[in-house]
């Protein structure tokens, strides 16, 4: 994935610059509330996610020349898929053009020949994280067989596994500089995604921030 700039370690930096919320935040939050109704690789600095929300390719894809990859049509999986909330479809419009706010990645997480295929769902103004997917393909259709919908939220693919990363936002934070954050790490497991482990980052202690690990859930 391309990296981000944000505080932290520099792998976890690129996470949150991508779900870092600004002024457009709090319409968000109305969105997906009120108004609503649930390739790993090192990265580069840069900014957050302005190729998601430009286009819809993100990391790069398998070589064409392996017979297990497929490229998908995200905005039809999405659309079409009834465990994604309306308030993220409505929330899913182009931002120029043609050009669809979302950030998709191939790679193997389920175990199965196949690519998974990994969809973020960001925000046109300032490329916040409203929802990741996991689909697996199965008889020749894509099963979708994880989802995050809690926002801000970004998914990626992290030797093999999953992981979410979710920022923390306490009394008083301005809605730029986020407390913390926590990444819970998934692993396929009996069919399904399980917790492995999870950790928070304190972005106010020491430089760098603090990570604390929690038990999995």
């Amino acid at each position: 994935m391309r990296g981000l700039t944000g505080a932290g370690s520099g792998t976890r930096a690129s996470q949150r610059a991508a779900i870092t919320a600004t002024a457009g935040f709090a319409a968000l939050a109305c969105v997906l509330s009120a108004c609503g109704a649930g390739g790993t690789g090192a990265r580069d600095e840069g900014p957050a996610h302005a190729e998601s929300v430009a286009g819809t390719a993100a990391s790069p894809a398998p070589s064409p020349s392996d017979d297990s990859f497929r490229r998908v049509n995200a905005v039809r999986l999405l659309t079409r898929d009834p465990k994604v909330s309306p308030a993220v479809k409505r929330v899913l419009k182009p931002c120029a053009g043609h050009e669809y706010p979302i950030d998709v990645t191939y790679g193997h997480l389920t175990g199965a020949s196949a690519v998974d295929v990994v969809v973020n769902v960001l925000t046109c103004s300032d490329a916040v994280g409203v929802g990741s997917y996991v689909y697996r393909e199965k008889n020749g259709s894509y099963e979708n067989v994880f989802k995050a919908e809690e926002s801000p939220v970004y998914a990626e693919i992290d030797r093999g596994d999953l992981t979410v990363t979710k920022q923390v936002y306490e009394k008083g934070d301005p809605v730029s500089s986020p407390s913390g954050e926590n990444v819970i790490t998934y692993s396929w497991s009996s069919g399904r995604f399980a917790e492995e482990s999870s950790h928070h980052t304190d972005y106010g202690n020491a430089a760098g921030g603090s990570a604390a690990p929690s038990p999995a859930g």
